[in-house]
């Protein structure tokens, strides 16, 4: 049996910048199992392959949640990366890290040393800015690219213009000190290639001889010696493949992901005793909160059909698709170096309010049936809208003792009034800006929910049928204090009750970040491997302005 110093289990956002941090000291031993390939397939490094990874088996779990009252009984995609970089290899790419007042939040729950000030040294560690920005708030010497889009539309600078008409300033950094207003979105894309987690930390140091990286590796459960991790199994070559195991001498930490990483521990006998028994798992030890507090974002999709213009529907279809695999290949440049989403608004639902809790994204293009893998056969728009930090709480289950059953999860999207009523805030005023004068020589009629539907019941009923995910669900191993019933991990990422177990992911985060998760989710890698090497904390950044992350 191998031994190692420190085993990761997931080689995705965060496992990448573990691996790269822990290894950098030569006189440990790292390991690295991942249950996924090399991330060899070409799509991965496309930036508009998410299209195609986001239902190819080959690098996607492609998880599917429980049906639900607010999604009209459909079961909806979670899709899931399976490949080293995880959800960074098959995501949209945009780079967002949320406001001050997210981390703050965190540390106000009683997680020491994550408020803003602590976690924006590990942002900037990890960043290399190209572009706008203030460098008090961004890094340039890290190893992940952060561009901005260089791919300009009239339909989207319309739309900035319709924002900036209804009261939204024009922000051109809203990873910097204010989060508030319109304007295109970053991206983690370096000359028109995908820069995953994988190519930005792994790559660099894959032949580092302390350093082990096991594909297709599907850990099946921890080993553990009383209140203590001690190893992981996994079956080489996933279900049908070769059971083997590997030790720690030091640490395990679970990167697997909101998903995984609960459905590990509560594999190995760690979670509630009761769902425990429920599917025949001897339980280790009774930690309540693990797979719980699963939060996302829930967003319906307006459809508008364009006219006056064309949209990427067009230009990706017959000769014109050939032009731009042409383009792609000699100059990396044109709409397959695009993100799903090009222009972003953080907004207010409601004028008295003092910061925003609305997300809106803008993009060219629409999609059948608002699912983000197929374009509509005519010239689109399309705006979503969500809210920033959702109340509703799901959570992720295992199914059975086997570990190749898929868990149950169950995110309760828009169970709470409150999540309601801000997403219905949202709904009209996407509509608005839609409507609005900018767009009216480019708007021809709203395909989707239709200018019949106008009443909020309707609305929300417009909600229930097509709604989806933004991909961000997070929380399932949730840090907080030992007080804390519901709390899965300490501020040092420690599993309560267990020694040498710490989980490095989303499902750590307390609450939702107001913003996409991949930028988050790779600073806790970065937190994360000083916290394992007992080095002490990066130096925090105060920031003197009392008003940093509210209005511009």
């Amino acid at each position: 049996m191998e031994t190692y110093d420190y085993i990761i289990v997931g080689a995705g956002s965060a496992g990448c910048v573990v691996a790269n941090r822990l290894s950098e000291n030569p006189s440990v031993s790292v390991c690295i199992l991942e249950a996924g390939p090399v991330d060899w397939n070409p799509y991965i490094h496309i930036p508009a392959g998410f299209i195609k990874t986001f239902t190819d088996p080959s690098v996607n779990w492609l998880y599917e949640m429980e049906p639900s009252e607010w999604t009209g009984g459909r079961r909806i995609a979670q899709p899931r990366g399976k490949t080293l970089g995880g959800s960074s290899s098959i995501n949209g790419n945009v780079y967002s890290r949320g406001r001050p007042m997210d981390f703050d939040g965190w540390a106000q729950r009683g997680n020491n040393g994550w408020g803003y000030a602590d976690v924006l040294p590990y942002f900037r560690r990890a960043e290399n800015r190209t572009g706008k920005g203030d460098d008090t708030f961004r890094g340039r010497e890290g190893p992940l690219a952060v561009t901005d889009n260089t791919w300009t539309h009239p339909l989207c600078d319309a739309f900035i213009e319709a924002a900036v008409q209804f009261g939204m300033p024009r922000n051109p950094d809203y990873n910097g000190a204010y989060q508030e207003g319109v304007t295109y979105t970053q991206r983690t894309i370096k000359n028109g290639l995908r820069m995953s987690s994988a190519k930005a930390f792994l790559r660099p140091i894959k032949n580092r001889s302390n350093l082990r990286i096991i594909t297709r590796a599907h850990s099946t459960g921890l080993i553990l010696e009383g209140k203590r991790a001690v190893g992981v199994k996994y079956n080489k070559g996933g279900a049908n493949g070769k059971p083997l195991e590997v030790r720690a001498g030091r640490e395990v930490v679970l990167c697997g992901g909101v998903i995984n990483s609960p459905q590990l521990l509560q594999l190995s006998g760690i979670g509630s005793s009761k769902l425990l028994q429920s599917i025949g798992i001897d339980v280790t030890h009774e930690l309540a909160g693990v797979g719980e507090n699963l939060r996302d974002h829930y967003a319906p999709r307006f459809t508008v059909r364009v006219k006056n213009s064309d949209s990427i529907n067009e230009r990706v279809r017959g000769l014109g698709l050939v032009k731009e695999v042409a383009d792609w290949i000699l100059f990396r440049r044109g709409v397959l170096t695009l993100v799903p989403t090009l222009i972003y608004c953080f907004w207010r639902s409601n004028p008295n309010i003092a910061n925003t809790d609305l997300q809106m994204s803008f993009t060219p293009a629409s999609y059948r049936e608002g699912v983000q893998n197929q374009l509509d056969e005519f010239p689109g728009m399309t705006m979503a809208a969500w809210q920033q930090c959702p109340d509703s709480l799901g959570y992720v289950h295992a199914r059975s003792a086997n570990p190749f059953d898929k868990p149950i999860i169950q995110p309760n999207y828009l169970k709470e009034d409150n999540d309601r009523r801000v997403l219905l805030a949202g709904m009209k005023m996407a509509r608005q800006l839609l409507q609005s004068k900018p767009l009216e020589p480019y708007y021809d009629r709203e395909i989707f929910p239709g200018k019949g539907v106008q009443r909020d019941d309707e609305l929300l009923d417009a909600a229930k049928a097509r709604g989806t995910t933004t991909f961000h669900p997070m929380g399932t191993c949730r840090m907080g204090p030992d007080t804390d019933p519901t709390a899965v991990v300490d501020d040092q990422l420690r599993v309560h009750g267990i020694e040498r177990l710490r989980v490095a992911d989303a499902s750590i985060m307390p609450t939702m970040p107001s913003a996409n998760l991949n930028a988050s989710c790779i600073m806790i890698g970065e937190k994360a491997s000083d916290m394992i090497l007992g080095r002490p904390a990066m130096e925090p950044i105060i920031i003197p302005d009392a008003n940093i992350g509210g209005k511009l």
